[in-house]
């Protein structure tokens, strides 16, 4: 009966709001605000809901804060004269006090001289819906996009007078969309809904398609058999377009991790195809990559922090140099002393890793460090069904920026030339004049560089720790193989083909069986492809 009677109270003040036009969110009198926040002092439950339905009513936004603080368990009586004030921890075990609606400060108090306005969860769900109700005509366009999601998500019949005044006047499509699926998903939440109402309340959500929108539809309590029936084939299309959406997620995510196992694996494919080196410290030389990432934005940080955005510019180049420096150091240090012979660099390459690895804890420490996020990689925007976040777009884009890069070194300049040279045939490229040796270094030095600027886009979306590399190593060899040693292509195929298989599998085997699943395929597959989807031609790769 109280709860009855609350709602028609919301609904008659409302109606009040309505009657008001133009003026309603304007500031009421202070003092109106001021007598019923004074009702709070030493109310119960039911008293602390019915001064809730009475600012609702009042639709002053001056009254938002107080609700807010009043949500958030901050409000509190001063017991010496019932004053209502917010209140806030301070050092020395005091709390200051607050006006809840001018945010002005008062003093600084023992605990045990106020006590605490209390709250349940069904109160919390009335200041919501009070809350959703005071801001849908704010001045501020964000407050009235978080009304009218608010609203969607209480699906309060009694906010539906405020709402309708509010959409008539709201001109912003977003917000104005969005205040129509609340209208109808409170018209579905209320069962004295007119049938015709319901029946285009139902339409809506069905256009609207979302998951929401189906919980909605499948919470609909009707004695309507046509209505009934219109909801259960509403839910039947709106699980149709989410499967299909599910679907184009997945192949979203699978080109993400596509995106990843290229930038990590593109450099290895030209070690491995031009050298034949089985470079086990390649995910190391990735580490380098995202260090050299964590080392310029912690510099960005102390002397330049307006600089921040544009770290990850600076790092790019800088984790190129580094990784190569230290891709021709291991290549001139080791690797070319056991040119013939694979499982000794292979040993070898695994012993720089350690080595690298403990250089890395030595210097930076053991923990995962902190790598930010530019803001325009921060965030995500909804496209149909598809959650896109911005920095996995922005590594998708960067991966392929790369792999153009490494075509134009390949195709259009000298050090490509050569390079194709000594892998088609080493020999007749030495006896040509060509310094194999040099061309090992650079190809060497250039695939340790691609891998540091993978470390930079992987600084972005993983821990950075000594243990990054350990990772991606196992998945880069299997992309090498699978798509052919020392081919763009055949990498590039190859990456975003088990990106897609793993997300595709993930969801019915697990991410672990999904990863040993693509691997019981690859081994199948060079069985009867050993070169891999695109395999190198030359007379010392046939032979």
């Amino acid at each position: 009966m109280v709860r009855v009677f609350r709602s028609l109270v919301i609904i008659a003040g409302l109606f009040q709001m309505m009657m008001l036009g133009p003026s309603y969110g304007q500031t009421s009198d202070e003092g109106t605000l001021r007598a019923e926040m004074a009702r709070l002092a030493g109310a119960d439950f039911d008293g602390i809901a019915d001064v809730v339905t009475s600012l609702a009513s009042i639709g002053d936004p001056e009254a938002a804060p107080l609700l807010r603080a009043l949500r958030g368990g901050d409000i509190y009586w001063r017991k010496s004269d019932r004053l209502v004030v917010r209140a806030e921890k301070i050092p020395g075990r005091l709390l200051r006090l607050f006006d809840p609606l001018t945010g002005e400060t008062l003093e600084d108090v023992k605990k045990r001289t106020i006590k605490k306005v209390k709250v349940n969860n069904t109160l919390r769900r009335s200041i919501d819906t009070a809350l959703g109700t005071l801001t849908l005509r704010s001045p501020d366009r964000a407050t009235r996009l978080d009304a009218a999601g608010q609203v969607f998500r209480n699906r309060d019949p009694a906010t539906l007078p405020a709402l309708d005044a509010a959409l008539v006047d709201e001109a912003d499509a977003q917000i104005a969309g969005i205040m129509r699926d609340a209208r109808a998903a409170i018209l579905l939440n209320d069962a004295t809904a007119d049938p015709a109402e319901t029946r285009s309340a139902i339409e809506r959500m069905v256009a609207r398609g979302d998951p929401a929108a189906r919980n909605i539809l499948a919470g609909l309590d009707t004695r309507d058999p046509t209505l009934a029936a219109a909801a259960q084939d509403g839910i039947a299309a709106i699980d149709r377009s989410l499967r299909l959406w599910g679907y184009a997620q997945n192949i979203w995510q699978g080109l993400s991790l596509g995106s990843v196992l290229l930038l990590a694996a593109i450099g290895l494919a030209i070690t491995f195809g031009v050298m034949g080196v089985i470079n086990m410290a390649h995910g190391e030389l990735v580490m380098i990559g995202a260090y050299t990432t964590f080392a310029v934005q912690e510099v960005i940080r102390a002397s330049a922090p307006g600089l921040f955005d544009m770290s990850l510019f600076i790092a790019a180049p800088l984790a190129f140099l580094v990784a190569g420096l230290v891709g021709i150091c291991i290549e001139r240090g080791v690797v070319r002393f056991l040119y013939g012979r694979p499982l000794e660099t292979l040993l070898a390459t695994w012993g720089v890793s350690l080595i690298l690895q403990q250089a890395v804890r030595s210097i930076f420490g053991p923990n995962n460090r902190e790598v930010g996020n530019p803001s325009f990689m921060s965030g995500a925007f909804e496209l149909g069904g598809l959650t896109i976040t911005w920095n996995r777009l922005w590594i998708i884009l960067f991966a392929l920026a790369v792999f153009v890069f490494l075509l134009f070194v390949m195709k259009r300049t000298m050090l490509g030339l050569q390079m194709r040279a000594v892998t088609q045939n080493r020999a007749m490229a030495a006896n040509m004049g060509i310094r194999t040796g040099w061309v090992d270094a650079m190809t060497f030095g250039l695939g340790a560089g691609i891998a540091g600027l993978a470390g930079v886009a992987l600084s972005q979306i993983d821990n950075v720790s000594p243990n990054l590399g350990q990772s991606y190593i196992v998945d880069s060899f299997m992309v090498v193989v699978f798509g052919g040693a020392g081919n763009l292509w055949g990498a590039l195929a190859g990456a975003f083909t088990l990106g897609i298989a793993n997300k595709f599998l993930e969801p019915f085997s697990g991410a672990v069986l999904a990863k040993v699943l693509v691997l019981i395929f690859i081994i199948l597959f060079i069985q009867k492809r050993p070169r891999g989807l695109f395999a190198l031609k030359g007379r010392a790769v046939e032979g």
